[in-house]
């Protein structure tokens, strides 16, 4: 599908508002993402959303995989959640001082999880993973970081990077704005190749101040790494000085109550969440090490400070989620769905000689070309994936399925994906590839 056609799908008045948007935003939008650029045509605009789904401004409704981009396990508007932030906006929306909700949302966190002995609210990931980095680089005296390639970490200078030339570690800028003495400082490894990380680390071991890791990749596609690699790099960062830092904005309590940490067993020295802690609100955190977070101003030289840090907001919606899920043994229920609903999917693929197939953990999915094998790196990425998805993804957006805007997007299971919605949405998106036109050859 042409992006004039995906054009003739797009409701009028979201047109009407994209128009409008382009004159005062860059794009028409306050995230790349949501223009469509991925997938070509004009983004449809919500004016609400319930439960799993999402209603244009049109008045039509639409499946929502999206569940903004991973916070919502409960869907949209979760009663309990609502409960708690209704209160808290009838009582006060911001301090500036201190308040005892994020308190409350504090100790639930540490009490659960070992490896967080101390931890610093914040109101976006890429705030929270810029934060950590600097604790790092503070405590090792260090000033190299070591990130891998298909991994985001938000949108700080010194990790808007990507590999260079082929001498292990050399990276470049990915984005305009950042300059080569910062971009300089972080060097970048291929996920799943222990090899390559040796490499960095006899030629840089000395100047690393930390690993940055997502253990479950989920930026670029779904990369779900060999435990072999991951455990191979977490060692050699330990015997080279480096701390290790996992990215959980996306994977933290969302994969299990303590994220990729608690499923592989490995206790990282700081670790970043967002997403899923702030149900749906502006709200992330880092946190690990007693003595490694006793840096951060006031006790310790690292500043870092924010007006709407633990907005108290969020800090009611967060808690309510998070205890919701505990209470309702939320990750036994999502990924029961999730694999039934993936695995229906993946079946009726192969039957019908779709050239499709869904990759899973836990909650999240990701739709993509089929593969010989698993995809752990970008490269193994089919070059047809974006188009071929841009074609499946407008065709069921005219069905009432809304997905995230992008091939290299991951999707999102709620607990308000009920069956029927989801035999729905399951219909669609397989009627979807099979007016595309597309077979396996």
């Amino acid at each position: 599908m042409t992006p004039q056609q995906a054009e003739s799908i797009a409701d009028d008045l979201s047109r009407e508002y994209f128009e409008r948007a382009l004159r005062v935003s860059p794009g028409g939008v306050h995230s790349p993402v949501r223009a469509f650029k991925g997938v070509g045509g004009t983004p449809v605009f919500f004016r609400s959303a319930q439960g799993a789904t999402m209603t244009s401004v049109d008045g039509r409704d639409y499946i929502d995989f999206c569940q903004s981009f991973g916070p919502l396990m409960l869907g949209h508007r979760d009663p309990d959640v609502m409960e708690a932030v209704e209160d808290m906006i009838s009582t006060a929306w911001s301090f500036g001082a201190c308040e005892p909700y994020s308190l409350e949302l504090a100790e639930w966190i540490t009490s659960r999880l070992p490896w967080v002995e101390m931890l610093r609210f914040v109101s976006s990931g890429t705030e929270a993973v810029m934060s950590a980095l600097r604790v790092a680089r503070a405590a090792t005296e260090r000033n190299r970081i070591l990130k891998f390639e298909g991994c985001y970490h938000g949108h700080s200078d010194s990790l808007l990077v990507k590999a260079g030339s082929g001498l292990a570690g050399v990276s470049a800028s990915s984005s305009g704005g950042v300059s080569s003495q910062v971009a300089g400082e972080t060097l970048v490894a291929p996920l799943d190749d222990e090899e390559a990380v040796r490499k960095v680390f006899a030629e840089y071991g000395s100047e690393i101040a930390a690993v940055i890791l997502e253990p479950l990749p989920a930026n670029y596609g779904l990369l779900i790494q060999r435990r072999e690699f991951i455990d191979e790099t977490v060692k050699l960062a330990r015997a080279h000085g480096s701390l290790v830092i996992f990215d959980e904005v996306i994977s933290g309590f969302r994969v299990a109550p303590g994220g990729m940490a608690e499923v592989l067993g490995i206790r990282p020295d700081l670790v970043t969440y967002g997403k899923v802690i702030g149900g749906g609100f502006p709200v992330a955190c880092y946190g690990g090490r007693r003595d490694l977070m006793e840096l951060v101003a006031p006790d310790g030289p690292v500043y870092q400070a924010g007006t709407l840090s633990a907005n108290p907001v969020g800090m009611r919606a967060g808690l309510a989620t998070l205890q919701k899920i505990e209470r309702v043994n939320a990750y036994t229920q999502l990924d029961e769905r999730t694999a039934g609903f993936c695995d229906g999917l993946n079946s009726e693929m192969q039957k019908r000689g779709l050239p499709f197939q869904v990759t899973r953990a836990a909650s999240i999915f990701w739709l993509h070309e089929r593969t010989k094998d698993t995809i752990r790196r970008i490269e193994q990425i089919p070059e047809r994936h974006a188009t071929d998805f841009a074609h499946v993804f407008h065709r069921a957006l005219a069905g009432g399925v809304y997905l995230a805007p992008s091939g290299y997007e991951v999707s999102f299971m709620s607990l308000a994906h009920t069956g029927a919605l989801l035999d729905r949405a399951r219909e669609v998106i397989l009627d979807a590839m099979e007016e595309s036109g597309m077979r396996t050859t």
